[in-house]
């Protein structure tokens, strides 16, 4: 049903230039530089001590900001089922009441 169209490269219009013409060049021999000294597989990671007060920081303002959204939401969940539960206790209150009256 969905197929995905490939575009097509349009034609040029207007004035088209010619590509330029490529001179070769002498190539010069450089002096061997010596071999490149022998690296670790595992890349070494070194850590300041202003990154680690700055992630130290970073981690204790993540931990607080969700510990007080999921606080927030305990809180609203625990109003939402005390007032639902009020509710069905003045309703039930209502009910019975209005059996006694008959």
């Amino acid at each position: 049903m969905l197929r995905p169209k490939v575009p097509t490269m349009p034609l040029p219009s207007g004035h088209v230039t010619p590509p330029a013409v490529v001179e070769p060049t002498t190539v010069i021999q450089a002096v061997p530089a010596s071999p490149p000294a022998p690296t670790s597989a595992r890349p070494t990671v070194q850590l300041t001590p202003g990154a680690v007060i700055a992630l130290v920081g970073g981690g204790t303002a993540v931990v607080l900001v969700v510990g007080a959204v999921l606080v927030s939401m305990l809180l609203a969940v625990a109003i939402t089922g005390a007032s639902v539960a009020t509710c069905a206790l003045v309703i039930r209150s209502m009910i019975t009441s209005e059996h006694r009256r008959r």
